[in-house]
Order: C-alpha cells, then sequence, then structure tokens
C-alpha cells in the first residue's frame, strides 16, 4: 500500500508540475483579435467593391459591342456572299456555253444557227434574248444526249409577284433529233434582273441582233465576239441604280468558206 500510494503521488506531482507550463503558454499566445490592424488591411473596402464592379459592368458593354458588331459584320457578308453566288454561276455558265457555241451549219441538226435579239425559238412560247447550239451537255451513261446541245436565255416573271425584276432562265434542249415538240427544261440562274442583251461583234462594229440563217444579213457564221450585258431591277435613280453585269467572250470557232479557202491557197 505504501508503494501504491508513492505511486499516485508521483504521478500527480507530475501533473501538477505541468500545468503552470500550459497556462504560461496560454498567457504568452494570445487570441488574435478580428480587430488587429495587419488583418483588416488585406479586405476589401465598400467603395473599392463598387468601383470593381463598376469596371467589369464598363468591359462587359465593350465587349457586347464588339461581339454584337461582329455578328452584324458576319451577316452581311453572308447576305452579299448569297447574293454574289447566283450572280458568279450565271456569268460562268453564259461564258461556257459562248465559248463552246458550235459552227453554224445551213439546215443543220447537230450543229444549228446562232441567234441574238428578238428571237422565237421552237417549244419556248415567248422571244428569246439568244439562242445557239453549244456543246456543254453533261455526258452520262443513263442519258443518250450528246454533248451538243441547243441553249437559249429568256426572262420570265418571277413567282413571286412582289419580287422586283424577272428571272434568267436558261433553257436547254437535249434531245435534237426528235421529230416531235422537243422537251425543254428550264434551268433558273437568278433573280431581280430587268433586262438582258446580247450583242454580237462582226470585226467592225457591235450588232444588236444575229441571225446566222439569215442569208440577207451576211452574218452566216459565229461573231468575232459576244458581249452581255445583265441590268439588275432597282430604281430610276442614277446614283443608286446598280451597275450592268458585263460579259465578253471570244469567239474562237469559226468555219471558213470555199472561197476565202481558194484565196488563202492562191495568194500562198
Amino acid at each position: 500500500m505504501k508503494i501504491n500510494s508513492n505511486h499516485h503521488s508521483g504521478r500527480e506531482s507530475r501533473v501538477e508540475s505541468r500545468r503552470p507550463m500550459r497556462v504560461a503558454r496560454q498567457l504568452s499566445c494570445p487570441r488574435p483579435s478580428t480587430l488587429d490592424p495587419r488583418l483588416s488591411a488585406g479586405a476589401f473596402t465598400l467603395i473599392e467593391m463598387i468601383l470593381a464592379i463598376g469596371v467589369a459592368a464598363i468591359v462587359l458593354v465593350a465587349v457586347n459591342a464588339v461581339f454584337f458588331t461582329a455578328l452584324h459584320l458576319r451577316d452581311a457578308t453572308q447576305t452579299a456572299v448569297d447574293e454574289a453566288t447566283p450572280v458568279t454561276q450565271a456569268v460562268t455558265t453564259i461564258r461556257r456555253d459562248l465559248q463552246c457555241a458550235v459552227t453554224p451549219k445551213p439546215n443543220g441538226v447537230l450543229s444549228g444557227d446562232f441567234k441574238t435579239g428578238f428571237v422565237t425559238s421552237i417549244g419556248i412560247s415567248d422571244p428569246v434574248a439568244a439562242e445557239m447550239f453549244t456543246a456543254t451537255g453533261a455526258l452520262s451513261a443513263n442519258a443518250p444526249w450528246g454533248d451538243i446541245q441547243r441553249v437559249t436565255y429568256e426572262l420570265k416573271a418571277p413567282a413571286d409577284r412582289a419580287t422586283a425584276g424577272k428571272d434568267l432562265v436558261r433553257s436547254v434542249t437535249r434531245n435534237l433529233l426528235t421529230a416531235a415538240t422537243p422537251d425543254v427544261e428550264d434551268q433558273w440562274l437568278m433573280g431581280g434582273v430587268e433586262s438582258i442583251q446580247f450583242s454580237c461583234f462582226d470585226g467592225a462594229q457591235w450588232l444588236p441582233a444575229w441571225d446566222t440563217s439569215d442569208s440577207t444579213t451576211g452574218n452566216t457564221n459565229l461573231p468575232v465576239a459576244v458581249r452581255v450585258l445583265i441590268q439588275m431591277a432597282g430604281n430610276n435613280n442614277p446614283a443608286t441604280r446598280p451597275q450592268p453585269i458585263q460579259i465578253l467572250v471570244p469567239i474562237d470557232s469559226q468555219s471558213r468558206s470555199n472561197l476565202t479557202i481558194t484565196a488563202s491557197a492562191t495568194g500562198s
């Protein structure tokens, strides 16, 4: 019993000896106060928060203005591209048809006449601006047609009556050997056209009409060049009226008569 009492008394003495040190540590390291100026120096004041929110709002307004300007520019560019695409395709198609025009032959079937002006074409009720035989037909294993086809260009009333101008239509006849009225396929090129004019150059002057089937005019061959003027629909104010689209195509395919060949051979 004495031994146990001494043991407990030793433990109690050691615990009592440690208590003053813990109390001393608590006194020497006081708990930090929220009113300490060293801690409050890193916080934001109300005025700083208001200024930060104001600057952020100004930046967002500027970004919003730039974003909507970019969207408007994109829409304007897309509209311009959409409007220019049919014009580009129409110009390319007309140029290709003229460049591949077949040399006319009297009473020819696959090499018919070349006509411009006020032309009446078989299978088309209204007069056309130009009629030609051209080697631009697409060959296909599913269609029995060759590459030579008859092509006409004319203006037709649009389906939407509220639309300004008329539609430029390319009519194609593939079956040139039929005895009946040939089937004509209309291909829409572009809308909003006021007028289209084909002028032919004979080497000295531009003529508004050309007909290789009329022997009285002397123009029984292809012209040296063809000029196409397409006037888009618009107001009558010259300042804001759209400029006409002009296409100039030289014609390289021309037949030579026996008289020309004889004269050339004699001269040589």
